[in-house]
């Protein structure tokens, strides 16, 4: 039985699986360019972060009802309890639905039939972090935020992310502000493709409480030591960072690096049904080709519920079952 752990960047339109996107293109009436679910798979293959959003973009098409986004979430939760995930702090990108047409209603409400259920049905509490898409304007962001108002309520944060290069977090300094007015938790993208300068910004304009992603620190010393002083979190994605050309191999990955400066990194999947791997295959990927050992493994595991918007009682309960689970070998 996988480690008990959290998800912390996860992007739920991320999590659309070829089968399930063939089915709701039946569902609703739409034909993908993309004969088989082979031939669809087969396009999951990347050059870029980029190259990848074209693919991630087009096929979001398929996702039109309430009950789309519903079975898109339980879909994901069904295979994150399976990977021992016992919370999970999940992203959505109201503007790349809102922008072909699907309400934010219809967005929200879907989502929230699956996850306001998935602590009874699948045994994890859940959190909704509405990201802004950080290559579009930062007043059509402003409005989004406006559209989510009545929402709130089922909302604990907000992020950015898309396209990272040539759109740096400075440029969402009054939207985080507003969103920070509201009550809402900030986390933001920041260093995969970006410079550290990136993570720079979001720390000190956005205020971001974790940084998603942010590997490219190593670079910046000034900015290591920060972190680690400040115990700011990483939520690091290893096979998305090496299917996205981040990193040229898992084996040159720098979470051990990341690991060993101090810092609070989590190990996520980020768009997990693209890039070859849930969260558990993460952990798994990097026993494999890291050599990572239990100690480290539980380490992580344990990072992911300090490093989350959970109360500290459950933190604290949910870190003792990581210490309680028999070893994984």
């Amino acid at each position: 039985m996988p480690l008990p752990k959290a998800e912390l960047h996860l992007h739920i339109e991320g999590t659309l699986e070829p089968e399930l996107a063939f089915t709701l293109a039946h569902r609703n009436g739409i034909t993908l360019p993309h004969p088989t679910v082979q031939d669809l798979r087969a396009a999951y293959s990347f050059t870029d972060l980029q190259s990848f959003l074209n693919l991630y973009y087009e096929l979001m098409d398929v996702l039109r009802t309430e009950a789309d986004f519903t079975d898109l979430a339980n879909a994901y939760l069904t295979r994150a309890a399976a990977q021992g995930v016992r919370h999970a702090e999940i992203f959505f990108d109201p503007q790349a639905h809102t922008s072909r047409g699907i309400p934010l209603d219809t967005v929200v409400n879907g989502l929230a039939a699956a996850l306001d259920t998935s602590l009874r049905d699948h045994g994890i509490s859940t959190a909704l972090i509405l990201c802004f898409l950080r290559d579009r304007p930062a007043s059509e962001a402003l409005h989004t935020l406006h559209q989510a108002r009545p929402h709130l309520h089922r909302i604990s944060a907000v992020g950015l992310d898309s396209a990272e290069v040539g759109h740096p977090p400075q440029n969402f300094t009054a939207v985080f502000a507003a969103a920070r007015d509201l009550g809402l938790r900030c986390v933001a993208h920041a260093g995969e493709e970006g410079p550290p300068s990136y993570i720079w910004q979001a720390l000190n304009l956005l205020h971001a409480e974790r940084i998603d992603h942010g590997i490219r620190a190593l670079e910046d010393p000034d900015l290591l030591a920060h972190l680690a002083r400040t115990q700011t979190p990483l939520t690091v994605c290893p096979l998305s960072n090496v299917r996205l050309r981040a990193v040229p191999t898992l084996a040159q990955h720098p979470l051990p690096a990341l690991l060993d400066a101090g810092l609070l990194v989590t190990v996520n999947s980020d768009d997990p049904s693209y890039f070859g791997g849930y969260v558990h295959d993460n952990y798994e990927a990097l026993r494999t080709h890291l050599g990572l050992d239990e100690a480290t493994l539980r380490q992580l595991a344990r990072n992911s519920f300090t490093a989350s918007f959970l109360s500290p009682e459950r933190k604290k309960a949910l870190i003792a079952e990581v210490d309680a689970h028999p070893a994984t070998g």
